[in-house]
């Protein structure tokens, strides 16, 4: 007899009208909005400036979404272009499929051409950002709960998750393994915090530890879950994925506080005022020119005042 469980909802859409309101899509902008409010509170205490989070998450944020759903769609393609499968499905990023890998590398570049743009260093804003990021994941795993996907292994614990019947899933009582990346997400979000506040990490450490932190949850909870996935040497691709990218973080961190330590003073620059612009190439060699001539001038006039002051003493 069960005596406790999570409860899935009858259904992950409620229709207005016409309009679907879709919970997973909700869960993400809902991740998206929080992170930059909570990146700018942080990238402000930092130094920087109001509306600059918001201003390069413009750029990231569809960068990120575009690279999720490519990872999610390229390591996963048989669900989409195997035999009896429609590609057209890739497209339906609402019904769920955005990889966390994808998301961050992809918007990664978006967040630097956003930077550039602004003469801002990308591992300081990095920095910033790092625990939100980490927020707004656990926020948007919720999405899964909606869509009923991405839990583990059967299980009878009291916090199992009520899987219905549907399809390409079996009814029954499972890990809620998006529960568990969830809460971990929270831990690593408190973590950065901490040792953000603590070491006063600068440079892109911040971020690569909230990244390592975060691969460790990762692979264990990928372990768990039961849902397809390709393997290499009896292991998920995602958990292998986890362990390179832990290794490249640990050893950015390693690197960089070696050769930058300390923390960036200044992470955004004040914009040049008008009129104090550095006077071009052109401009130097016009201003020289002038100087030349007048010193000429100024020569001319004192040889003749001496010719002047020797004609007057012989007469």
């Amino acid at each position: 007899m069960d005596i406790a469980y999570i409860p899935s909802p009858s259904t992950g859409v409620i229709h207005l009208g016409p309009l679907p309101l879709r919970g997973y899509a909700f869960c993400i902008i809902i991740g998206v909005f929080v992170a930059v409010w909570y990146g700018n509170k942080r990238w402000i205490a930092r130094g920087g400036k109001a509306g600059t989070v918001a201003d390069i998450a413009v750029w990231a944020v569809p960068f990120g979404l575009v690279g999720g759903r490519l990872y999610h769609v390229i390591t996963d393609y048989q669900l989409y272009f195997s035999e009896g499968e429609n590609w057209v499905d890739a497209f339906k990023i609402w019904e769920g499929g955005l990889g966390i890998w994808g998301a961050i590398a992809l918007g990664a570049v978006g967040a630097w051409i956003g930077c550039r743009r602004r003469g801002i260093p990308l591992p300081a804003w990095a920095d910033a950002l790092a625990p939100a990021i980490a927020i707004a994941q656990a926020i948007g795993r919720w999405g899964n709960w909606f869509n009923q996907e991405l839990y583990g292994k059967e299980t009878d614990l009291p916090w199992a998750l009520k899987i219905t019947e549907g399809t390409n899933r079996e009814a029954g009582l499972y890990h809620p393994t998006f529960l568990y990346e969830s809460l971990w997400c929270i831990g690593v979000a408190v973590l950065v915090i901490w040792a953000d506040r603590r070491f006063k990490l600068g440079h892109g450490r911040a971020f690569a530890l909230y990244v390592a932190a975060y691969c460790v949850g990762r692979a264990w909870i990928e372990y768990m879950r039961v849902d397809e996935a390709h393997t290499i040497l009896g292991l998920r691709l995602n958990v292998w994925t986890s362990i390179v990218v832990f290794v490249l973080a640990v050893t950015y961190m390693v690197i960089s506080a070696r050769l930058r330590p300390g923390r960036e003073e200044i992470v955004e620059p004040e914009p040049a005022k008008a009129g104090t612009a550095k006077p071009d190439a052109d401009s130097e060699d016009k201003a020289a020119a002038e100087d030349s001539a007048q010193a000429t001038e100024d020569a001319s006039d004192v040889d003749a005042s001496d010719v002047d002051a020797e004609s007057a003493k012989k007469g």
